[in-house]
C-alpha cells in the first residue's frame, strides 16, 4: 500500500533529488568558492545500493515518482550509468543536472541507461565571463554537450541559469536567443542565498517579473498556467518554445514544492534551506530495517517548515552550499 509522504501543511511529497557527490570538475558561478572544497572521503559517501535501497523505498511506499540526480556534478562520480540503470528500473521520471563539461561523452551511455531528460547549468555564454565565473576555459565543451544531450534524444533539454544582477543579468535576451536557436528550454533562477562566498544580498537578485519584462521586450511571451513545478513558465507568442523562471525569492512557491532531498554522505533534508537534517546513512549502515528507515523518512517530511522565510529577519542561512546540498 503507497502511504504519501505529506507534511503538516497538506503537501503531498513526490520529487526526490538525490545528490551522488560532492566533487565537481569546475566552479559553478555561485556554489563553490574560488579557493574549491575539502571533498567527502570515498566511504562517507551512499553507495549505489544504498542510494538504490532509499530510493526504492521512496517509490514503492511512498508514491515518489521523479527523481533528479545532482551532485556537486553528478558525471564525475564512477560508472554513474550503472546507478541511472538501477533507478531507471524503479519506473519513474529519471533526470540528471549537470555542468555539462563531460556531457559529450556521457549523454549516450546515460540515456542508453534510462535517463529520459538532463538540465545542464550554464551561468554565461560569453567565453570571458564563463573562464571568469568557473575558473576554466570549457565553454566548449558544455555547449557539445548540450547537443549531445539532444542528439542521445534526451527530452527536454533545459538550460539552468542562475542570474545574478551585474554579472550576468546583461545576457537575458542572449539565452533567450539561445534557446529557441537550439531548441532547448532556458530556466532563469533567481539568484539565492545558498553561494559558498555567502556574498549574496537582496539587490543581487533579479526578479521573475523584470526577467520577462527584458526577454519580452525583444521576444513576446505570455504566460502559461502554473503547476507544482518550481518553475514559473512562459511561451513565445510566435510559437519559438518557452521559458521558465524559478523564482525562489520573489515569487515563493513553497505552499506547492513537493521536493525532498537525499545529501551524497546520506543526509535526508525536507526542505533546500533547512538547517536540519535526518540521518539515514547510519541508520542503513547499522543493520537497520526498511520500515525503520521509512519512519525516519516520515517524521523528517512530517517536520518540514510552511516555507524559507528568505528576506525575512527570522531567515536562517543553511550551513552547507549548493555543491553540498545537491540541486
Amino acid at each position: 500500500m503507497v502511504l504519501p509522504l505529506i507534511d503538516g501543511f497538506g503537501r503531498v511529497h513526490r520529487d526526490l533529488r538525490i545528490s551522488v557527490t560532492d566533487r565537481c570538475n569546475f566552479r559553478c558561478g555561485y556554489c563553490m568558492p574560488a579557493e574549491g572544497l575539502k571533498w567527502l572521503p570515498r566511504d562517507e559517501l551512499l553507495t549505489f545500493e544504498e542510494i538504490e535501497r532509499v530510493a526504492r523505498l521512496l517509490v514503492e511506499r511512498h508514491g515518489i515518482d521523479s527523481i533528479r540526480l545532482t551532485g556537486g556534478e553528478p558525471t564525475v562520480r564512477a560508472d554513474l550509468g550503472r546507478l541511472v540503470g538501477m533507478l531507471s528500473g524503479l519506473g519513474v521520471d529519471l533526470a540528471l543536472t549537470t555542468n555539462g563539461a563531460t556531457l559529450s561523452s556521457a549523454a549516450a551511455v546515460l540515456a542508453d541507461a534510462g535517463l529520459k531528460r538532463i538540465n545542464v547549468s550554464l551561468d554565461s555564454l560569453r567565453a570571458d565571463r564563463f573562464v571568469e565565473l568557473t575558473l576554466r576555459d570549457e565553454l566548449g565543451r558544455v555547449l557539445e554537450g548540450i547537443d549531445a544531450a539532444l542528439a542521445a534524444g534526451l527530452d527536454p533539454v533545459k538550460i539552468n541559469v542562475v542570474v545574478m544582477r551585474g554579472v550576468n543579468d546583461d545576457e537575458l535576451v542572449d539565452f533567450a536567443r539561445f534557446g529557441r536557436d537550439r531548441g532547448v528550454v532556458v530556466r532563469f533562477i533567481e539568484f539565492m542565498p545558498l553561494d559558498a562566498d555567502e556574498a549574496w544580498t537582496l539587490e543581487s537578485v533579479v526578479g521573475v517579473d523584470e526577467i520577462v519584462a527584458r526577454v519580452g521586450e525583444v521576444f513576446p511571451l505570455e504566460a502559461i498556467d502554473r503547476t507544482s513545478a518550481p518553475a514559473s513558465r512562459f511561451r513565445y507568442l510566435d510559437g519559438g518554445g518557452e521559458i521558465g523562471v524559478v523564482a525562489s525569492v520573489t515569487r515563493s512557491f513553497c505552499d506547492s514544492c513537493d521536493r525532498i532531498r537525499l545529501t551524497a554522505d546520506g543526509q535526508f533534508r525536507n526542505c533546500l534551506f533547512a538547517v536540519d537534517e535526518f540521518d539515514v546513512r547510519s541508520l542503513l549502515r547499522s543493520g537497520a530495517s526498511d520500515d525503520e528507515v521509512a519512519a525516519l523518512l516520515e517524521r523528517a517530511v512530517a517536520a518540514k517548515w510552511a516555507g524559507h522565510g528568505i528576506g525575512r529577519v527570522e531567515f536562517i542561512r543553511p550551513a552547507r552550499s549548493m555543491s553540498q546540498i545537491g540541486g
